[in-house]
């Protein structure tokens, strides 16, 4: 499992993936909490999705296997 803090993509995307289209097992970038408002994203591998709801304007909320909790911005592939 690979941690990289990733500075180039920009602003939080505005059109996160969907609970739905999130599964264990899927690779994607996160914004943890604490980096609300940069640029600095998480990369991991879904263990859980924790948010009930089927959207948030903000992303999924999920917990990677390392542990790290945060919303899904980009998964890394479909």
């Amino acid at each position: 499992m690979i941690k990289t803090q990733m500075r180039n993509f920009g602003p939080d995307n505005p059109n996160p993936p969907k609970r739905g289209e999130i599964k264990p097992g899927d690779a994607v970038w996160v914004i943890e909490k604490k980096n609300y408002g940069t640029k600095n994203y998480t990369q991991g591998i879904v263990k859980d999705v924790l948010s009930p709801g089927s959207s948030h304007p903000r992303g999924i909320k999920v917990r990677l296997t390392d542990g790290t909790v945060g919303r899904v911005q980009w998964k890394m592939s479909d």
